[in-house]
């Protein structure tokens, strides 16, 4: 996060809003910046390509489906919104923990002890590292202990939309994201990386709730992708994964997607027309 606040200070703060006596290093000031930063990027990706995945790839004959709930969409949205700054506080203090130079965020390629294909093990790591962590955290907060007090607004929409992706109560939200955050203060990751597998997971969100179940045959039961996550919204009690199968799997949660059965979402629309 230390190279969006460099450019934001390079190009806007320094610049325009900030006093000139502030200096750039200044924690409070840091602290502050990174909050508004966090604040809006989080909501230019999830309007942005919530938006684009809404109009381009949701199927609209989903609306039509009987437990899609009234105003739905717009509901999504507010909930989302009114969570997005709260889920914030505690990442804002990670992203000033990075900042500060805790984590092992690193600059350079050939900071990194394998050089290239360091970079490309640290992503699969990355990827197989944080769908360990949010599988174990989403099915804790499906324990009683948790689940109505935070996790079940997200199950309020059983037939969901692009924008039900961050639609979540913020500390729900914030402890799905928290393997995003903790993996860079464990493990060595390049700084561009680490942004771009941040707008990959905010987008990978997005798309396992936008109703579009089309996977590669041959990865049917190996990615966790829409046609899985619509299932854990319908039955609750499977496919806790984010990116993958396999934990579902090993903790005995994995059901076969309903769609690739013929019995979805879709199949019932179908069924219903035929009437």
């Amino acid at each position: 996060m230390d190279l969006v606040l460099e450019a934001a200070d390079r190009h806007l703060l320094t610049p325009y809003v900030y006093p000139a006596g502030w200096p750039e290093g200044e924690p409070c000031r840091q602290l502050l910046s990174l909050f508004v930063i966090t604040n809006l990027g989080a909501l230019a990706l999830y309007l942005l390509f919530g938006t684009l995945s809404y109009y381009f790839i949701f199927d609209h004959e989903l609306k039509k489906h009987p437990q899609f709930l009234e105003n739905q969409v717009s509901r999504e949205i507010a909930y989302a919104l009114r969570s997005l700054p709260w889920i914030s506080v505690p990442t804002v203090a990670l992203f000033f923990a990075e900042v500060r130079g805790y984590s092992k965020l690193y600059d350079n390629i050939e900071d990194s002890p394998y050089g290239w294909s360091g970079v490309f093990l640290s992503m699969l790591s990355f990827l197989f590292f944080t769908d360990m962590g949010i599988y174990w955290i989403h099915r804790g907060l499906h324990h009683k202990l948790f689940y109505k007090r935070f996790h079940k607004p997200h199950h309020l929409w059983k037939i969901a939309t692009p924008f039900a992706s961050h639609a979540f109560h913020p500390v729900d939200g914030f402890m799905q994201s928290l393997p995003y955050h903790v993996y860079p203060f464990l493990f060595p990751l390049h700084k561009v990386t680490y942004l771009g597998l941040y707008i990959f997971v905010n987008v990978w969100t997005i798309s396992i709730h936008d109703g579009d179940y089309r996977v590669p045959r041959l990865l049917r039961h190996v990615i966790n992708g829409s046609a899985h996550h619509t299932d854990h919204h319908l039955y609750f009690d499977y496919n806790y994964g984010q990116y993958f199968t396999l934990w579902d799997k090993i903790g005995g949660s994995y059901k076969s997607p309903t769609s690739f059965e013929g019995k979805g979402p879709h199949d019932y629309l179908r069924k219903l027309r035929e009437k």
